[in-house]
C-alpha cells in the first residue's frame, strides 16, 4: 500500500448510515490512533485504555444519544483494510454482538495494520494529511481545531489539497447567505466591516455539508464566529417557531450571560426573503444530530 491508496481508503470508509443520522465512531477511533502515532504510542491499543476517552469524544462531537458505543468502530474498522484486532476470539458473544465487556476485561488490543502504522509513522506529512482528511468528511472546519487538540495532534487545521473525489461546495453561497442577512448576524446582530469587506460574519450551515445539508438560503444562517462555533459545536440550536434555543449543558462566565444565555429563546433575524427562512427539516436535523441539549 502506498500513501494515495490509504488516503483513498480513509475517503471511502465504510460508515454506518440509516438516513441522515451522523455515525462519527469510526472517524473519531482512527483520529484517536493518529494521535497516539504522533505521541510516539504503541500500535496497538488497549481497548480499556481508549474506552473512556472515545466515548468522551462521542458526547461532544457526535450526535446526543442515551447511549454511546465506542467498541463498534474499535470491531468493525477490521472492515475497511487497515485496522486490525489480532486477538479476537470471545470479543463476539453466542448472539453475534460485541462484547464491550469482554474487549474491557481482557485488555483487547486493536490498532492499524502494520502496513499502515509503518506508512503513517514514517511519513508526517501523510498522518496530517490523513487527519485533515477525516476532519474535512466528517465535520464543518468550525469544529477541526477543536477535535485536533482532544486527540493530541497539535498542527492547525488547515485545509488539505487532495485529489480524492468528494462534493463541491457552491462557491457563491457566502456571499449569498451574507447578503440574504444584510450583512448581520441573525442571532446578534453584529456588523464589523474594514471598507466593504465583512470581518468574522459566516455562512453557517444548519444541516451540516458533510451530512448532505445543501448550498441554500433556507439551509442557511450569516452569524458571527462565535455564534457559528456555539452552532456548530451543539451550544445553540434554532426552533421550528425561529427562535434561538440555549443548552442548559452550556455555561461560563467573562460575556457568556451577555453573548450567549441572553439569547434564548429570543427570535432569530428575519432575512430579506421570507423565503430564505431556515426550513424546518434542517433545523430539525440539526436538533437531533448536533444540538447537546434538550429540545421539546
Amino acid at each position: 500500500m502506498n500513501a494515495q491508496e490509504l488516503l483513498t481508503r480513509i475517503t471511502a470508509l465504510n460508515v454506518w448510515k440509516k438516513g441522515d443520522q451522523r455515525a462519527p465512531h469510526k472517524p473519531l477511533l482512527l483520529l484517536l490512533a493518529l494521535g497516539r502515532i504522533h505521541a510516539d504510542l504503541p500500535r496497538l491499543i488497549p481497548f480499556d485504555q481508549i474506552d473512556a476517552k472515545l466515548t468522551q469524544l462521542l458526547q461532544d462531537f457526535g450526535p446526543s444519544r442515551a447511549s454511546y458505543y465506542p467498541e463498534l468502530p474499535f470491531w468493525h474498522l477490521q472492515s475497511d483494510l487497515i485496522w486490525e484486532m489480532p486477538r479476537s476470539t470471545g470479543v463476539l458473544t453466542a448472539s453475534g454482538s460485541i462484547s464491550k465487556k469482554y474487549l474491557r476485561d481482557n485488555h483487547v488490543e486493536a490498532g492499524f495494520n502494520q502496513e499502515v502504522y509503518d506508512l503513517l509513522k514514517t511519513n508526517a506529512e501523510l498522518l496530517q494529511q490523513v487527519a485533515m482528511q477525516l476532519l474535512e468528511d466528517n465535520f464543518p472546519p468550525s469544529v477541526h481545531q477543536d477535535i485536533l487538540d482532544e486527540v493530541g495532534l497539535d498542527f492547525e487545521a488547515i485545509p488539505q489539497l487532495t485529489t480524492q473525489k468528494r462534493a463541491k461546495r457552491d462557491p457563491t453561497f457566502r456571499r449569498r447567505i451574507l447578503e440574504a442577512y444584510d450583512y448581520r448576524c441573525a442571532i446578534c446582530n453584529f456588523s464589523v466591516r474594514m471598507e466593504n469587506t465583512p470581518i468574522a460574519l459566516e455562512a453557517a450551515h444548519i444541516k451540516w455539508f458533510q451530512a448532505g445539508g445543501p448550498d441554500i438560503e433556507s439551509n442557511g444562517l450569516a452569524l458571527c464566529s462565535l455564534h457559528h462555533k456555539l452552532l456548530d459545536r451543539g451550544a445553540l440550536a434554532i426552533s421550528n417557531e425561529q427562535k434561538i434555543v440555549v443548552s442548559e449543558k452550556a455555561n461560563g462566565h467573562g460575556g457568556f450571560q451577555e453573548w450567549v444565555l441572553n439569547f434564548d429563546g429570543k427570535a432569530l433575524l428575519k432575512p430579506r426573503n421570507s423565503l430564505y427562512a431556515p426550513k424546518t427539516e434542517f433545523t430539525d436535523w440539526h436538533i437531533r444530530e448536533v444540538f447537546q441539549g434538550k429540545y421539546r
